[in-house]
């Protein structure tokens, strides 16, 4: 009997170990996403998998017959239901990554564009396509146009500085930013845990919590006013700092033209101007989920946006509508580059003679 008593009393206590660690395990949704972000930085490899999906976009006017119009609505007919898919391989070190570029285009356009892309610590290799509707001569497609970072910045009229591609800095800067955007939005209004099992994560996916962030019609201009006034100067201050000015090449005049724009006196403008773009937008949805593993990485995340801009004075109506989801695996795991360094390259001047050639 006391046996009994004392094995009933190891499986309660078993039993309430096991929930208080899965309790610990999950976190407010805010710190919960901060977590996740400061240990995305310790993603040195990985294989990533996005895709962009255009669910709707549609134009309608008033003056449906105006020329302007009928441009606008073809170009949306083409891109509507298009697929845009970025996989790809990356290492830190040494630096390089693989990536592969798919455009799914639908309807009288319809057409898939695959271009390969291999970037390492000093060059990027673009792998040029075979484009139905714009022919290229044979002699350069399905080579890889090589290009020269430290060339193509200079050429641009900035100073090359190879601290840009430092990965430490970029991922320092990226943890800074986000900590700085987590901290001004509050979480009962904007953030909140979905159960794993109600998530609709894909196959494969494996998560301890998910957090989702949510902007309504409701909510959409203290949000914006936040982003504005709170989180803006914030990351000013950051980009302020020499270390990230240099990585990402702004001036401090310029840093200072911007705040100098959120000055006090400038205000009832910003809100103005803030009220007018509110008559025009309408957010049906704005949601992004993140998934969390046990190792606190942010495997998996997937967004939903359906936004309608209306304008009253001309009656005009844009509707975009996009899914976007993307997924990490493979994280701090040996990889395999199945490009490598491409040898079959031509250069930008060589590209440049033989489009030349033909009248481009």
């Amino acid at each position: 009997m006391l046996g009994r008593s004392y094995k009933t009393a190891f499986i309660l206590l078993f039993t309430l170990v096991l929930v208080l660690t899965g309790c610990a395990g999950k976190k407010d949704p805010k710190e919960a996403l901060s977590s996740a972000a400061v240990q995305a930085l310790s993603m040195e490899s990985y294989v990533m998998d996005n895709q962009i999906k255009i669910v709707d976009l549609s134009y309608t006017s008033d003056d449906s017959s105006s020329y302007t119009a009928a441009q606008v609505g073809a170009v949306f007919s083409i891109l509507k239901d298009a697929e845009i898919n970025i996989s790809g391989i990356y290492q830190q070190d040494p630096m390089q990554s693989e990536l592969t570029l798919e455009i799914k285009l639908t309807g009288d356009m319809s057409t898939t564009i695959k271009v390969p892309m291999v970037v390492t610590e000093d060059k990027l290799y673009i792998k040029i396509p075979s484009i139905p509707f714009l022919p290229l001569p044979d002699t350069v497609v399905g080579k890889f146009l090589v290009m020269d970072m430290q060339e193509m910045i200079e050429q641009s009229g900035q100073e090359f500085n190879p601290e840009m591609f430092d990965p430490n800095k970029s991922k320092k800067l990226t943890g800074e930013i986000t900590s700085a955007v987590f901290a001004e939005y509050d979480e009962a209004t904007y953030f909140k845990n979905v159960d794993p099992k109600d998530a609709g994560l894909p196959e494969g996916i494996s998560a301890k919590q998910v957090v989702q962030f949510s902007v309504t019609n409701d909510n959409v201009k203290p949000a914006l006013e936040i982003l504005i006034h709170k989180v803006t100067p914030k990351l000013l201050d950051i980009i302020e700092k020499e270390e990230y000015r240099s990585l990402i090449g702004v001036t401090p005049e310029q840093i200072e033209e911007v705040r100098t724009g959120l000055q006090e006196e400038n205000q009832s403008e910003i809100g103005a101007a803030l009220d007018e773009m509110l008559e025009y937008l309408s957010v049906h949805e704005l949601t992004l989920n993140t998934a969390i593993d046990k190792k606190d990485y942010p495997v998996y995340q997937d967004a939903n946006i359906d936004l309608e801009f209306n304008d009253p004075s001309t009656q005009d109506t844009v509707r975009l509508a996009l899914q976007f989801n993307s997924s990490f695996s493979k994280i701090n795991e040996k990889q395999t580059f199945e490009i490598g360094i491409p040898t079959d390259t031509i250069t930008m001047e060589q590209f440049e003679q033989e489009m030349g050639g033909l009248g481009y």
